[in-house]
């Protein structure tokens, strides 16, 4: 399905380090079909690798709400979490 294809090409362009056109498909693809949980996390993760934690936290917890078997997304969202608060303690 076209959801599917979308998040497909937006990971070989997150392996491409492409993040910016990586998450243009992955929110197409959440747009193309809301309740499919997989853009979600890899949105997240391009987010995370970008340092928006917020952000990227934002992403993982709907994973988590869409599915809250997502161990990859409940990993992820505690990883963000412990970063943020990192990045807050060093003032930057």
């Amino acid at each position: 399905d076209l959801a599917t294809a979308l998040n497909d090409r937006g990971q070989i362009k997150y392996f491409r380090v492409e993040f910016a056109a990586a998450m243009e498909d992955y929110t197409a693809a959440i747009e193309c079909q809301p309740g499919f949980e997989v853009p979600y996390y890899n949105r997240g993760l391009v987010l995370y690798r970008l340092g928006c934690f917020d952000e990227a936290m934002k992403d993982f917890r709907k994973v988590l709400e869409l599915n809250p078997q997502f161990e990859d997304a409940a990993l992820s969202l505690k990883q963000a979490i412990l970063d943020k608060e990192e990045k807050q303690k060093r003032g930057y």
